[in-house]
């Protein structure tokens, strides 16, 4: 929902949303560095069934937010990630 939407209580009154900003986290810590070889850093970035994360719930920035795709997938096709969530058994 945007910033300041409403939508109907089922109490009766409304609700009002505020979406809290988010502040990348590449642009405030400036020694921090995407880099396809560090997969633990990468892994926050990814969901359980191995999608890359939106920029809403990440919270990064665009720039960031490609970088950080681009080292993803740099990662999967050296195996250091796996494509699909949990290993298949």
């Amino acid at each position: 929902m945007d910033t300041n939407e409403t939508t109907n209580d089922p109490r009766g009154g409304q609700r009002r949303f505020y979406s809290a900003p988010r502040v990348c986290q590449f642009c405030t810590d400036h020694s921090t560095t995407i880099d396809y070889k560090q997969a633990e850093l990468l892994r926050r970035y990814v969901t359980e069934n191995g999608k890359i994360r939106p920029r809403r719930q990440s919270g990064t920035c665009a720039k960031h937010q490609r970088e950080m795709a681009r080292a993803i997938k740099r990662a999967r096709h050296l195996a250091l990630l796996s494509f699909t969530g949990e290993s298949l058994r």
